[in-house]
């Protein structure tokens, strides 16, 4: 008996370090258990939560997507293209193909504006635009646009566009050049609608004065600007893109400013304010950021390119 009754209380030490054993190791899997569901949670957080707000705003129609043309939806000047399509046409010479090449060309390297020098150009433009019917150049440039413009497109800036579309908000082109050309490339494109140089017409034949300015720099601010207000747009939560330094007050005009293969000026402003940059060149065209794209006399020397070859098709 001595020997069970130094067994027992063994026996109940025993059952009671089971118990507390027990205890423990149903406490540690609670334990595990809810720290595999915070890992879960943390998983799931992180796949589902993306880096930065999602932009662009599914269903915000009080926003829209204004774009620059040149070097920013398409490589190169649009109209420039235009001129290359008359030109193999035979609509106007080579030395004329030349001169028109070489004002571009002056553009580019000074990156300055001659006020003297776009007037000469603007003027010589409008005056052999006069008489010509408007759905003449359209007719031309549907074509052109095929030959010349279709592929060139950036496929990069044209996803973008493409994002505010499927977010159920308008996009816009805002471009120098004429607004028939631009209307061309906005509804090949599936855009809304085109802001551009408007040339006046009557009945459909221009009269060969300009409506305002060519629509270029601060005057791109000022037409956006009156969009907005005539569609009931929130400009802080439009955005805007250019590659140009010229487009910064249209830029600066939205709350969601964005630098596509910016020039030198632009990717420096860019920089100090922390706008979004958005680079899709490749190699030697990226070299090539410090030569200015042709906004403006460039814009104009190729309309003027076309407006000669329709004055000597009439002939």
């Amino acid at each position: 008996m001595a020997a069970l009754g130094w067994l027992t209380p063994r026996r109940r030490s025993s059952t009671a370090r089971s118990v507390l054993a027990g205890e423990a190791a149903a406490e540690a899997a609670r334990k595990t258990s809810q720290q595999f569901e915070a890992d879960a949670r943390a998983r799931t957080d992180a796949d589902t939560a993306p880096a930065e707000p999602v932009f662009p705003v599914v269903g915000d129609v009080s926003a829209a997507a204004f774009f620059d043309l040149d070097n920013t939806v398409m490589q190169g000047a649009a109209i420039f293209h235009f001129g290359r399509g008359l030109y193999k046409r035979k609509f106007f010479q080579r030395r004329e193909l030349a001169r028109f090449a070489w004002q571009q060309t002056w553009f580019r390297i000074a990156g300055v504006e001659d006020p003297e020098h776009m007037q000469d150009v603007r003027e010589s433009a409008l005056s052999i635009v006069k008489g010509h019917r408007v759905s003449e150049l359209m007719s031309i440039g549907e074509e052109i646009y095929d030959e010349y413009m279709a592929d060139r497109i950036w496929p990069g800036t044209r996803a973008l566009a493409q994002a505010h579309l499927d977010a159920g908000q308008k996009v816009w082109l805002v471009t120098a050049a004429p607004v028939e050309t631009a209307t061309i490339i906005a509804r090949r494109l599936g855009l809304t609608g085109a802001l551009g140089t408007v040339a006046e017409s009557v009945d459909g034949v221009y009269t060969g004065k300009l409506v305002g300015e060519p629509l270029h720099g601060p005057a791109k601010a000022e037409a956006v600007r009156a969009l907005a207000c005539a569609e009931n747009l929130d400009l802080s939560r439009c955005a805007a893109y250019s590659d140009s330094h010229n487009d910064i007050p249209m830029l600066s005009l939205v709350g969601h400013p964005y630098a596509i293969n910016p020039d030198t000026k632009l990717r420096k402003h860019a920089r100090e304010r922390d706008w979004r940059l958005r680079d899709y060149r490749t190699g030697r065209k990226a070299a090539k950021v410090g030569i200015p794209a042709a906004a403006g006399v460039g814009a104009l020397a190729g309309g003027t390119a076309a407006a000669v070859a329709l004055h000597r098709r009439r002939r």
